[in-house]
């Protein structure tokens, strides 16, 4: 896809995920806005991988780490043609395939169930090294996780094996958007600095803007090209990108307001307005 198609579907994207927790009444609404760009970019351009063949061979994995932000893999997924788009509204529903948090078993497409958060990290590094050990360096291994998740140790235990075994065929990508559900990274358990961390660990490190579609594209281009490290692209994103009233808001993380379900459809359809009106000026900046 051309950049101008790839903004577009990270659009698209946001656009569903609204509609999405609209019909769900419930969800995580600030942190999968702010990846939709990055979603739109793996699933649009970056990833080995075929929409009809959900379990081919020789496909790349996408770890999705911080697996409540699922609502934007959804999205993209049925963007690209996993399933039909009619199917997002089934989100969170007894018995559908659309969990609140993703099941490997239940939808063709998905490489992990995830829920705790820390542990995507030491899957990803575990399937890396496997393909490593069967000679099938060619399929990557890309890794999503939260910032907020670094807190936890299991990630720097995964680190640690992925540098020592110089795992080259992983990718991991952090959304760094600094909130978390309690308020900002640097207030709960400071981060920084981050790259150095990764870097003494082993680990290649890219820093990118995570709304700009060519540095992602470009940044996961070059994790290709190098030689017997890992990569690891922080990608400094905006929670709740695209609406102004979400956007840098810690709150939103899962949005469940004290006010009575009026007032949060208002909010959304709100939100939805406002990147309806996005989509068009998108279009005319291409024209």
């Amino acid at each position: 896809m051309t950049t101008e198609k790839l903004e577009l579907l990270a659009n698209s994207i946001r656009q569903d995920i609204i509609e999405m927790l609209i019909e769900a009444g419930s969800g995580h609404t600030a942190g999968p806005l702010g990846l939709a760009d990055i979603f739109a970019a793996l699933y649009g351009k970056v990833l080995i991988h075929d929409p009809k063949k959900p379990d081919w061979p020789d496909r790349d994995r996408l770890i999705l780490s911080n697996g409540h932000v699922v609502p934007v893999r959804y999205a993209a997924m049925a963007e690209v043609g996993y399933f039909p788009k009619a199917e997002l509204k089934s989100l969170r529903r007894f018995g559908s395939r659309l969990q609140g948090h993703p099941e490997r078993l239940r939808l063709p497409g998905l490489e992990s169930t995830s829920g705790p958060l820390g542990s995507g990290l030491s899957q990803a590094g575990g399937m890396a090294y496997a393909f490593r050990m069967d000679g099938r360096k060619h399929v990557r291994v890309y890794c999503v996780t939260g910032d907020g998740e670094l807190q936890e140790g299991n990630v720097w235990e995964a680190a640690m094996f992925i540098g020592k075994n110089r795992l080259s065929n992983l990718t991991m990508i952090i959304d760094r958007n600094n909130i978390q559900i309690d308020g900002p990274t640097e207030s709960v358990m400071p981060l920084e600095p981050l790259g150095m961390k990764f870097q003494a660990f082993g680990w290649h490190v890219i820093e990118v803007d995570g709304h700009n579609i060519e540095q992602i594209e470009a940044a996961c281009e070059q994790a290709k090209a190098i030689f017997e490290k890992p990569t690891c692209i922080i990608a400094h994103t905006i929670a709740g990108k695209g609406v102004d009233f979400i956007e840098y808001d810690f709150r939103w993380h899962g949005y469940d307001p004290t006010g009575d379900t009026s007032d949060k459809l208002r909010d959304y359809r709100h939100a939805l307005s406002e990147l309806r009106t996005l989509h068009g000026k998108i279009k005319s900046e291409h024209e």
